[in-house]
């Protein structure tokens, strides 16, 4: 790491996608191969042949998907290989076969022209749509593209990846203009322990595979392929989306359990007395990687990760077997769920959701949980009957008041009263300022509390904590968020009530003190960042004891 000094410092703010935070080298891969497709008229002598080219290729690409599909299964899970369903529906599908083959014959394109043309009209719809989930969606017709392409020219084209296969042995970083789902699952998930890309949002595939995995990634850094050079060392935060080039001893001294880790290889750290430090998890299979790092237990469990991950509404009994399977691998440890918290920056086309003008401050958290039923009941009845096997404390996501609460916990109540033996507690997120003034009233009659940090910052400050260009702004160092958090630790206090915190700062090293000078001994945070919440929670507590 002394090489790092030989280098001034360059820090650069993107969209955190995928968290967690990790030091390695870049390796920087180039454009995708941009060479000119074939573009002739053929004879008509010609069109069966052509036609007999495009069946070829489109068979040999549904081979290749089938094959990718049970490769996902098997490492990352069942509902991550769903990405690629769609690419191998379309390959299949007949009415796009015969738009393709019409080209061919009416006018007289060969096979590569007539996949170019009908292809881009169908990625140039999606891409104008005004919907982030839609128009991510483009991705997977260019991928698809590129895939045939590749087969009709008979030889599959050098990825980025094989360029640089001599340099996987050791930990890196990816860093590209873009990465597609294709290209995120080729990914070595040993030595691959970061992305940076300049697209790409928080809804594409490549960062639903990305937290899937377990790999941090940032993206929304304009121009970052051209920024870095494979070799530079690389802190990556996936937690607040900094990336900072070239980091001083100074800077990494901050993240000590950052040094050139893999995620497989999280720091394992024996619990630490007076301090608890749970897990946050986006899906049922990120269960063993809590009970890798030996975590006490799940603090946030966010239940949309499940519908985004598989594309559609998942059912009561789809729902029931991801929670019972947690509630089973935890064999009693604590386990925090948050209700689905959808809406705002997590849009889904398949919730039928409205459009807003304002989608962050809108239809989402409790008031969509109210205003659908037809979402909170079948969740609130899977994890009923799920906490028969053991209990789950529900968290209602963006609570405002108490007649809210008080509300949407009258709904669920009903909704489970005939399911005898759940054993369910009911807690609130604070995470909307109008809750933290009012938390001695709901201590009353709430059974635990949990600090969302991430959303109440960007509430408080007013200040959207996804958008790139005042991302510089998202700051927690500010004299007010620590008052308003000393207010909710002094309610939980006095009320005898459970209170964690399970935002971004429960994992970092120079907030972490201050939240134990506050009285709030719990966080929840990434399974990588439990070994450094507790080796930072241990120091602090040694020295404030030789005091």
């Amino acid at each position: 790491m002394a090489a790092m000094q030989a280098h001034r410092e360059l820090p650069y703010t993107g969209l955190a996608v995928s968290d967690g935070v990790v030091v390695a080298t870049a390796i920087v891969l180039s454009p995708r191969n941009q060479d000119a497709i074939p573009c002739y008229r053929i004879e008509p002598d010609n069109i069966d042949r052509e036609v007999t080219r495009l069946d070829s290729a489109l068979a040999g690409a549904a081979t290749q998907i089938t094959a990718l599909i049970e490769e996902v299964t098997t490492r990352i899970g069942a509902a991550q290989a769903n990405i690629f369903i769609a690419q191998k529906m379309m390959v299949e599908d007949t009415v796009l076969r015969s738009e393709i083959v019409q080209a061919i014959t009416d006018e007289r394109l060969n096979a590569e022209a007539a996949l170019e043309k009908t292809f881009d009209g169908y990625e140039k719809l999606l891409q104008e749509v005004d919907n982030e989930y839609l128009s991510e969606r483009a991705s997977d017709i260019g991928e698809l593209r590129r895939r045939v392409h590749e087969l009709l020219s008979e030889s599959m084209t050098q990825s980025a990846f094989d360029a640089h296969a001599h340099l996987t042995a050791e930990p890196h970083i990816i860093v590209a203009t873009d990465l597609g789902a294709n290209e995120t699952v080729q990914l070595n998930a040993d030595n691959t322990v970061g992305f940076i890309t300049e697209h790409g949002g928080t809804a594409s595939h490549a960062a639903i595979l990305a937290r899937a995995m377990g790999i941090p990634s940032v993206s929304g850094i304009p121009k970052i392929a051209e920024m870095l050079q494979t070799g530079d060392p690389v802190l990556l935060n996936g937690d607040t989306g900094d990336v900072i080039l070239h980091p001083t001893e100074e800077t990494l001294s901050l993240y000590p359990g950052a040094r050139r880790t893999t995620h497989h290889a999280a720091r394992r750290v024996d619990p630490v007395a007076g301090f608890t430090v749970r897990a946050n998890i986006g899906l049922s299979s990120e269960v063993e990687l809590v009970k890798d790092v030996a975590a006490e237990g799940i603090g946030l469990y966010r239940t949309e990760f499940e519908f985004l991950a598989a594309g559609k509404v998942l059912d009561e009994e789809a729902q029931y077997s991801r929670y019972r399977r947690i509630v089973e691998a935890l064999e009693g440890q604590p386990f925090y769920a948050r209700l689905l918290d959808v809406g705002g920056d997590k849009e889904a086309p398949y919730l039928d959701l409205p459009k807003e003008e304002n989608p962050g401050l809108g239809f989402r958290g409790a008031r969509l949980l109210l205003g659908r039923p037809d979402l909170l009941i079948p969740q609130v009845r899977a994890m009923a009957r799920a906490s028969c096997h053991g209990r789950i404390h529900l968290i209602y996501p963006m609570i405002v008041d108490l007649d809210q609460f008080l509300i949407l916990r009258e709904r669920i109540r009903q909704a489970i009263q005939d399911i005898p033996g759940h054993d369910l507690r009911h807690g609130i997120m604070f995470e909307v300022p109008s809750a933290c003034l009012m938390a001695r009233e709901l201590f009353e009659v709430a059974d635990f509390g949990s600090i969302g940090s991430n959303d109440l910052i960007q509430y408080l400050f007013a200040i959207d904590r996804n958008n790139e260009r005042i991302a510089a702004d998202y700051d927690p160092d500010k004299p007010v968020f620590w008052r308003l958090l000393q207010d909710l630790a002094d309610a939980a206090r006095d009320a005898g009530k459970p209170l964690s915190l399970c935002g971004e700062i429960g994992g970092q090293p120079q907030y972490l003190p201050r939240l134990i000078e506050l009285g709030i001994d719990c966080t929840s945070v990434s399974p990588r960042l439990v070994g450094l919440a507790r080796v930072a929670a241990r120091k602090h507590l040694t020295v404030t004891a030789g005091r």
